[in-house]
């Protein structure tokens, strides 16, 4: 270990490192234009986010499976609070008029907020496994990354989310080591293909927000959750539409009727399922 005169003091610059962080927002348009500078911030500051959904939702994942309800409540009211933060940035990209974006927006060529790699990541992380879009066909979730490059990391990522057990089938862990028995071929189903509702495992799950408090708590965080994803949902596609009205999106993809196809698709539809039954 060198003397410690000749160590270099951490800062908040240096651990930040923040010279490389402020170096990474390049408009490409002429001027450049005022606002693509917002565009690229708040859309980086989004990767950063879906980033730390990630890493906490690998956290709750075996938190759930050990029956852990405080560390599992934890972990959801922060992911809560996360996609809260996400939808009060829409407040600020909206800021930003039709015509305002229309002067970079030729720029952008191909590139679509479709092509998140860590949005589709979390989506599969989640529970997803279908096709997203329009274009949906029949046969397996790995079309739902068919976008992104094949062999890249990004791709291997969201194609490894999709094979392995989901959040769903964690927390569904989760209710059967508390005492709630869940149906044997629930627990041994294969994880690569889309949950489908089930009305045993609604019974279940009526049961035990009458006889568990804890794990009736947790069920509530999941659906806090849902809905936060959805409330994100919701806000882009009135922001999109906002933007561009009907034009189509970037990417090649359909804009707003695109983005309006994946509301109202809960990630948990038992939870919500039940809510008649309580």
């Amino acid at each position: 270990m060198p003397p410690a005169e000749h160590q270099k003091a951490v800062t908040y610059t240096t651990y930040l490192k923040v010279e490389e962080l402020l170096s990474l927002q390049e408009p490409l348009s002429d001027g450049p234009e005022h606002d693509e500078l917002l565009f690229i911030t708040i859309h980086q500051v989004y990767e950063l986010w879906f980033q730390q959904i990630l890493h906490e939702l690998s956290a709750l994942q075996p938190a759930l499976e050990k029956g852990d309800t405080h560390r599992s409540l934890a972990l959801l009211g922060r992911v809560r609070s996360i996609l809260k933060t996400c939808v009060q940035q829409i407040d600020v990209l909206e800021t930003m008029t039709p015509l305002q974006f229309q002067s970079f927006r030729s720029r952008l060529s191909s590139a679509s907020g479709f092509q998140s790699a860590q949005f589709r990541e979390v989506e599969a992380v989640l529970g997803r496994r279908d096709h997203a879009g329009e274009d949906a066909k029949e046969g397996t979730g790995m079309k739902m990354a068919e976008h992104l490059v094949p062999g890249s990391l990004a791709r291997n990522r969201v194609e490894a989310a999709m094979a392995r057990p989901s959040v769903w089938d964690s927390a569904l862990r989760y209710c059967h080591s508390r005492g709630h028995e869940m149906p044997p071929e629930v627990l041994e189903r294969d994880v690569s293909t889309p949950w489908e509702a089930r009305g045993d495992v609604q019974a279940v799950l009526v049961s035990l927000h009458h006889t568990d408090p804890e794990s009736a708590m947790v069920c509530e965080a999941l659906v806090d959750l849902d809905e936060g994803l959805g409330e994100w949902r919701y806000r882009h596609v009135k922001m999109v539409e906002r933007t561009i009205g009907r034009k189509p999106g970037t990417g090649g993809s359909s804009g707003v009727g695109y983005l309006a196809s994946t509301l109202f698709n809960p990630v948990f539809p038992d939870l919500w399922a039940i809510r008649s039954q309580l």
